[in-house]
């Protein structure tokens, strides 16, 4: 059946916004993968010549490797945390019908709704009120509550999927609610978990906002570390962490895609 001349217009309209979103997310990526392999000094593009260098560079300077590796130990933590509250919190909010659950899973997504900004300050005067002085601890409780939600809404979707007939069947059968939920429910919702865990480890490893307000002068992480690095100069090291990143997350998604199914977790959130 032949195309109508408003069908094609409109085709060619979405099809060209489409496009032009795909390159507005794809564009910043692909540059600073093309200026991490530059042979010159400075981040420019195109690069002159190609190279390795600033890789080498990248893994002898011990001025970028203890902020990542502060990063990755934070965002570790934050990560296990995250996964027993989020879940522990998903499994009683997934099926309640109470309006106290109603409420309480409105305040779990707060974090993801207040700009970063002002609830990085307001954890700020929080801590401050408690006398708690600022350390690596409090930057890990920083970003617990920030991927909290993310953890409450992976989790949440799974656990809405499982079949209540099989728990039921299981305490039926005489099995206690513990045993339950390690033979049935936990095995259940693993892939849930699994995605959850992933999406909270990046989202604590290059957050900026709560790092900028939680951080102590001796807890110095990757992001506000090559934040600095950018206001003085152009370093094209820079670029060599922001391509090990990408390289990183993108074989983390294959990874979680293959074991975890994170595109069906996060779709169905």
């Amino acid at each position: 059946m032949q195309r109508s001349l408003v069908d094609r217009v409109y085709s060619a309209v979405v099809g060209t916004i489409t496009g032009f979103g795909m390159l507005l997310l794809l564009a910043p990526t692909l540059v600073v993968l093309v200026i991490s392999f530059t042979g010159g000094i400075t981040l420019k593009f195109p690069p002159p010549s190609w190279s390795l260098r600033w890789y080498v560079e990248l893994l002898q300077s011990q001025e970028i490797m203890d902020p990542a590796l502060t990063s990755l130990k934070i965002a570790a933590a934050a990560t296990i945390l995250s996964a027993v509250l989020g879940g522990a919190a998903a499994l009683g909010l997934a099926r309640s019908k109470l309006k106290i659950a109603r409420a309480l899973d409105a305040l779990f997504m707060s974090p993801m709704v207040l700009p970063a900004m002002a609830f990085g300050l307001s954890l700020l005067l929080v801590f401050n009120l408690l006398g708690i002085r600022l350390s690596a601890a409090t930057l890990v409780l920083g970003h617990t509550v920030i991927c909290v939600p993310f953890v409450i809404r992976m989790v949440g979707a799974s656990v809405q999927q499982l079949n209540p007939v099989l728990i039921t069947c299981s305490l039926s059968l005489g099995a206690s609610r513990w045993y339950t939920f390690r033979r049935i429910t936990l095995p259940l919702i693993r892939r849930g978990i699994a995605a959850s865990c992933f999406v909270a480890f990046l989202t604590s490893f290059d957050n900026v906002p709560v790092s900028l307000f939680l951080a102590d002068a001796r807890t110095e992480v990757l992001p506000i570390k090559l934040w600095a690095i950018l206001e003085g100069s152009l370093d094209v090291r820079v670029a060599a962490v922001s391509g090990v990143i990408v390289l990183l997350t993108l074989a983390g998604l294959v990874c979680a895609e293959i074991f975890g199914g994170v595109s069906r977790q996060i779709g169905n959130r």
